[in-house]
């Protein structure tokens, strides 16, 4: 592995300064609060559970912590002890260039707030990103790499670009076929993404609450569709926000790499267990990587660059 020179090392980023939210979480309908505090280098992003005593109450938000969980993404340490529903917060650390954080966080689930990244991204690009005395690393994709679960599908393939390109298809006239496929370079996260919600259909509405889940979800922090309806109040704030919002959810997802991948993601109606099932197909494939020290040039590709507050669509 070539080492930069110190002139040419490209550092890690934490942020500036603590940000808080509260909310409740779209699962369990709990009130929980959330810190997004300052970390040291080479330490990650990790959530707190402050609310547990007697154990470790850490979790490290890598991919060796991922568990199956319905319709979010869930981690758990070794102890038991679990956060979930993260994928928003950690796609607006990933679209923020924020490598290292601490996550306190009072309760088992993340607050859902508006359903999207939006309101994290805007507070954590309010304060800033500080630089911390020890380089970046990147995962960059040598080889194609595909993960496939029933008609869903997702792969990784080279690319000197983080490009993410993704479908999806379903029989709501409202929600129907939607394709995109960009380049998250340029702070496009933040621009083109972070503003989607998450969504479902209300047919799916009463099942979910019957498993116990969707307990805090309403009109104003998902988008609820029935046939060719949008029934959240104000509509769409993209005429393909549900594709979108599948993009968010992967780029929250890509995150538990532990570093900034390059490479060309593409989805295929997949969810957060199959981004999972992808990264760990990744990391079990020697040869389809290599993690190298981050140079300029892929710095200035990588998603949190140019980054800013100003380019957050506002949205109500």
């Amino acid at each position: 592995m070539t080492e930069l020179s110190g002139a040419e090392c490209i550092l890690q980023a934490t942020i500036s300064n603590c940000v808080e939210f509260q909310g409740v979480g779209l699962h369990s309908g709990a009130s929980v609060s959330l810190k997004i505090l300052p970390a040291p280098a080479d330490h990650g992003i990790v959530f707190e559970r402050i609310d547990v005593e007697g154990k470790d109450n850490t979790i490290a938000a890598t991919w060796k912590n991922t568990e199956v969980s319905p319709l979010c993404t869930m981690l758990r340490n070794a102890h038991g002890v679990s956060v979930s529903t993260i994928e928003h917060v950690m796609a607006a650390l990933v679209g923020c260039g924020i490598h290292n954080a601490v996550l306190q966080i009072d309760g088992p689930e993340l607050p859902i707030l508006d359903g999207s990244a939006q309101p994290f991204a805007s507070k954590i690009l309010s304060v800033g990103v500080n630089p911390l005395p020890s380089p970046l690393r990147v995962l960059r994709v040598l080889k194609e790499v595909e993960y496939r679960s029933g008609m869903a599908v997702a792969k990784l393939v080279p690319s000197s670009k983080p490009w993410m390109t993704f479908d999806i298809d379903f029989k709501e006239q409202a929600i129907g076929k939607q394709s995109k496929s960009l380049c998250l370079s340029n702070g496009s996260f933040v621009r083109e993404l972070c503003a989607s919600r998450t969504f479902c259909r209300f047919s799916d509405v009463e099942a979910m609450r019957e498993q116990g889940l969707a307990l805090g979800g309403n009109l104003k922090n998902a988008v609820v569709v029935n046939g060719s309806d949008v029934l959240s109040p104000g509509g769409l704030r993209h005429e393909d926000e549900a594709v979108r919002h599948k993009m968010l959810d992967a780029v929250g997802d890509l995150g538990l790499a532990g570093m900034p991948i390059l490479g060309h993601y593409i989805g295929h109606r997949a969810g957060h267990a199959v981004t999972a099932g992808l990264i760990k197909t990744l990391f079990n494939t020697s040869d389809a990587f290599e993690i190298v020290p981050c140079t300029r040039e892929m710095h200035d590709m990588l998603p949190g660059v140019h980054a800013s507050l100003e380019e957050i669509e506002l949205v109500a």
